[in-house]
C-alpha cells in the first residue's frame, strides 16, 4: 500500500517551470529520498507535499485522503505532516521544552511527561529541557526539531537536507539515529538531499530529479547499477564511462571484453563500471588484464583511488581510469599495473 500518490504535478513561477509532471508513489513505512542538483526542483516539490505550496495542475493523496486536484486545497495545518527543515527553525525565544510541546493539544503533567518521552526518543538528556536554541550545539538543535515535528503523531515526515549544517561524523551519527527513530515508529518519510552517499544509505526508494523532471526511481541499488543516463550515473557516485562495441551479451572496450546484461543486436554504445568493478594487479603477465600505469593517488584512509592510464587501450590508448583500492595497499604513483573488471557493465541507454 501507498502512503503518499503524486500524480501529474506541474508548478511554475512565472515563465520558469519549477515541476514538470512529477508522478510518485511513496510506500506505506518507507524511506524515500529525492536528489538532484541546485534547482532541480526538490525543495519545491516538498514544500507543495507539505501544503506551504499549491500545484498548477496535478493531483496529491495521503493514506487515501485528497489533499490537492482540481477542485480542493487542504492547507498545511490539516494534513498532520511533520516538516523538519535545513537550519531547525526552532522558535528561539522558547526552550527545548516548550519548542518540543509546541502545538500539543494535552497541557499539565501529561505533557511535560510527552516531552520527556520524545526528548529520550531523539537521545537528549532530561537537563537540556530548560536550555534555549542558541545553547545548544547544531546536532541538538535538529534532534529538537525532529522531536517537535514527531510530537504532532504524523502521517509523513518531510526532511529538508536536515543533516547539511553537521560534521561528517555527526551527519553520519544522526542519519543512523533518525533512520531507527523512524523505523521503529512506522513513520512514512522523504528526505531532500543533495549528498549521494546519505541518499544511497537511507532510502528505501530513490527518486533522482534534474531540471524540474523526474529522471528515475526505484530501489538505490537498482538505480546505482543501473542509471537510465550518464547524468545520473555521474550524479550518484563515480562511473567508468566507456565506449564499446556490443555484441552476444559482450562488450569490446579499452578493458577488452567485458560481460554485459544487453542481450539486443550488434551495435556501438557506450558502458559503465563503477569503479569498485576494476581490479588492479601489480603483478605482470595476466593475460585477461589491461595494463597501465598509476599516475595520480588520492588517498582517504581506508580506501584510496587511483588514476590508472592504460598503456594499451583497444580503442583509445592513454585513457586515465579512476580505481578504488584499500589504502594501506595502494601502490606509489608510477608503478605498472593491469586492470580487469568483475561483474557486468551497464550498457547506458542511447
Amino acid at each position: 500500500m501507498n502512503a503518499l500518490e503524486l500524480n501529474a504535478i506541474c508548478k511554475s513561477f512565472g515563465p520558469q517551470c519549477a515541476l514538470d509532471n512529477i508522478t510518485l508513489s511513496v510506500p506505506t513505512g518507507s524511506r524515500t529520498v529525492i536528489v538532484g542538483p541546485s534547482g532541480s526542483g526538490k525543495t519545491t516539490l516538498l514544500r507543495m507535499i507539505a501544503g506551504f505550496e499549491f500545484p498548477d495542475s496535478g493531483s496529491l493523496s495521503l493514506n487515501g485522503q485528497v489533499l490537492v486536484d482540481s477542485t480542493r486545497e487542504v492547507p498545511a495545518h490539516q494534513r498532520l505532516i511533520g516538516y523538519v527543515p535545513q537550519d531547525g527553525a526552532l522558535f528561539p525565544h522558547m526552550s527545548v521544552a516548550d519548542n518540543i510541546g509546541f502545538g500539543l493539544a494535552t497541557k499539565g503533567h501529561a505533557r511535560q511527561e510527552r516531552i520527556a518521552e520524545l526528548m529520550d526518543s531523539v537521545a537528549l538528556q532530561a537537563n537540556m529541557a530548560t536550555r534555549w536554541p542558541h545553547e545548544l550545539s547544531g546536532g541538538q538543535q535538529q534532534r529538537v526539531a525532529l522531536a517537535r515535528a514527531l510530537a504532532q503523531q504524523p502521517r509523513l515526515m518531510l526532511l529538508d537536507e536536515p543533516f547539511s549544517a553537521l560534521d561528517t561524523g555527526l551527519r553520519a551519527a544522526m542519519r543512523k539515529m533518525v533512520t531507527r527513530l523512524l523505523s521503529d515508529a512506522g513513520v512514512t518519510a522523504i528526505l531532500v538531499t543533495h549528498d549521494q552517499g546519505e541518499a544511497l544509505s537511507f532510502a528505501d526508494q530513490l527518486a533522482v530529479m534534474r531540471q524540474g523532471r523526474l529522471v528515475q526511481s526505484g530501489q538505490p541499488l537498482e538505480l546505482y547499477q543501473h542509471p537510465r543516463d550518464e547524468q545520473t550515473a555521474l550524479f550518484l557516485g563515480e562511473a567508468v564511462l566507456l565506449p564499446a562495441k556490443i555484441e552476444g551479451g559482450w562488450a569490446d572496450c579499452d578493458l577488452g571484453r567485458i560481460a554485459v546484461s544487453h542481450q539486443g543486436s550488434s551495435h556501438a554504445a557506450r558502458i559503465m563500471l563503477r569503479p569498485e568493478q576494476l581490479q588492479l594487479n601489480v603483478t605482470p603477465g595476466d593475460p585477461s588484464g589491461c595494463p597501465g600505469v598509476v599516475t595520480e593517488r588520492d588517498f582517504g584512509g581506508n580506501t584510496c583511488t587511483l588514476t590508472v592510464t592504460l598503456l594499451a587501450g583497444r580503442l583509445e590508448p592513454g585513457r586515465s581510469l579512476p580505481v578504488h583500492c584499500p589504502g594501506l595497499q595502494a601502490p606509489p604513483i608510477g608503478t605498472a599495473v593491469q586492470l580487469t573488471t568483475r561483474g557486468r557493465a551497464h550498457v547506458l541507454p542511447q
